[in-house]
């Protein structure tokens, strides 16, 4: 979409100087997903955010759902630029604090409740400092974008070996890559709005995603078999500008931190709900899923994890340390 950055600091300037000249403060949240809070999970932590921050506090919260000012990156810009002040994104954090894509590496999390207990933990709020410091940006909270799932239109992946040969579509983002390569398959980078079209036309045999994105995106019926591996959890990242966050009242803060991680779990919970009603859905409509074993599991780590550290190990130079802190903290929390 077409983006005015003038137009816009201008209009962000106007509504300041009202809002100041009031005595009051308004808080611009956004986010690219849709604004349905029943099923969207950033809609939803967005309007639960609204919802405590205008009822505990005298600030103003607007909503900017659906990409209405621009796509992830575009909103991280807008944070750090102080034209936005509240943020929901998820892969467009590791682009500014590359120490986040850590998260990332496949087969980290065996379980939603082991991530949580992570990022909720000392590696979150660490991860969190972290961040500010390189971005200045805060992370109120953590939600969810959900485990990442392959499908594809050949045969059931039950294993490793079943990936040979097939095409999968990944995000344009080197670390996808690698994952797929060590798994045996063939990673082509497609765009987000081009992968229909290559699913339809043969281009590739299948792609990865969250189970409520396979559906809600129609992809269940361009694909045949799905298997819920989970390779990637993908976390939401509830920022705030600490410029404007450090200009608000000690109970402001508190409030205002509060409603982030309210709004962090709802969107969690109506993650996990849409996951498993589009399981349910896809099945339904005749797609087959297959849940594999933990041996299995296992056996999709020890050939996904290796080409991903070294690539991270390389990327990230002395941020290198994440990947050992991360590991760490997934063993205490199991």
């Amino acid at each position: 979409m077409t983006f005015n950055f003038t137009t816009l600091a201008a209009t962000a300037v106007l509504t300041i100087g009202i809002a100041s000249a009031a005595g009051a403060q308004t808080i611009r949240v956004a986010h690219v997903d849709p604004d349905d809070w029943t099923a969207s999970k950033k809609g939803a932590a967005a309007h639960v955010f609204k919802n405590v921050v205008e009822g505990e506090t005298d600030l103003t919260v607007e909503l900017f759902p659906a990409g209405a000012l621009g796509n992830e990156d575009e909103l991280v810009g807008q944070a750090q630029e102080g034209l936005t002040q509240v943020v929901l994104v998820s892969g467009a954090m590791s682009k500014i604090c590359p120490a986040a894509g850590v998260l990332d590496i496949p087969y980290t999390f065996s379980s939603a409740t082991i991530a949580w207990d992570v990022l909720d933990g000392d590696f979150g709020d660490a991860l969190a400092e972290h961040c500010l410091e390189q971005t200045g940006l805060r992370t109120l909270a953590y939600g969810e974008t959900g485990f990442r799932n392959f499908t594809n239109n050949t045969r059931e992946i039950r294993n490793p070996e079943d990936m040979a040969g097939l095409k999968f579509r990944v995000q344009p983002i080197p670390l996808y890559v690698e994952m797929v390569k060590g798994l045996g398959g063939e990673p082509t980078p497609i765009a987000w709005t081009e992968l229909p079209n290559a699913l339809s036309t043969g281009v590739v045999d299948g792609q990865e995603n969250p189970v409520g994105v396979i559906y809600n995106n129609g992809l269940h019926k361009l694909q045949e078999f799905m298997t819920l591996d989970g390779h990637v959890y993908a976390a939401d990242f509830i920022l705030i500008s600490d410029e404007f966050f450090q200009s608000l009242s000690p109970a402001e803060q508190q409030v205002v931190e509060k409603a982030a991680r309210i709004a962090g779990t709802m969107g969690r919970a109506i993650q996990q709900w849409g996951t498993a009603e589009g399981v349910n859905k896809v099945q339904e409509e005749g797609m087959q899923v297959y849940s594999p074993t933990s041996e299995e599991i296992a056996a999709f780590a020890e050939k996904a994890q290796p080409a991903v550290i070294e690539y991270l190990r390389g990327e990230l130079g002395d941020d290198a340390a994440w990947i050992d802190r991360l590991q760490e903290a997934v063993s205490s929390a199991q």
